[in-house]
């Protein structure tokens, strides 16, 4: 079974980067999504999978790698509807962030969905644009 890849946006002044690090082993539900779409591909990830953690608003840009603890299960924080929040465990920072600007500018990323859909919240990730992503931040290459 293959491992999937995704892209979790949050904006710095809300939930940063330094607070998932800070957050430890313990790791950090990944709550308050409130798209269908974003949803669903929430449902879709399983334990064990990779994802990047993006800033977005403030810096646009990729700044780290996390690892999804928890499969999806009920958002405690929503007051109605069907939503559910996945945990996560920050892995490692990226020594570079990739910004949209450079993401954009790359054609290895140019069907990538954060290229094509800058508004969704969770997407999914080719294993491809995983490893390359990973180098452009100074990271090895992990699949």
């Amino acid at each position: 079974m293959s491992r999937g890849y995704w892209l979790l946006k949050s904006e710095p002044d809300t939930w940063s980067w330094n607070q998932q690090v800070a957050k430890g082993k313990t790791g950090e539900p990944w709550s308050g999504v409130r798209n269908f779409q974003a949803r669903n591909f929430l449902r879709a990830m399983k334990r064990g999978d990779r994802g990047f953690f993006y800033h977005s608003n403030i810096d646009r840009a990729i700044v780290g790698t996390v690892e999804i603890v928890r499969e999806a299960y009920p958002d405690h924080t929503a007051e109605d509807g069907d939503w559910s929040m996945v945990d996560v465990v920050a892995l490692e920072a990226l020594k570079t962030p990739v910004t949209l600007v450079m993401a954009k500018a790359d054609p290895a990323l140019s069907r990538m969905v954060l290229v094509n859909n800058t508004r969704l919240s969770v997407q999914p990730v080719t294993a491809d644009e995983w490893r390359h992503i990973c180098v452009l931040g100074g990271l090895k290459a992990r699949a």
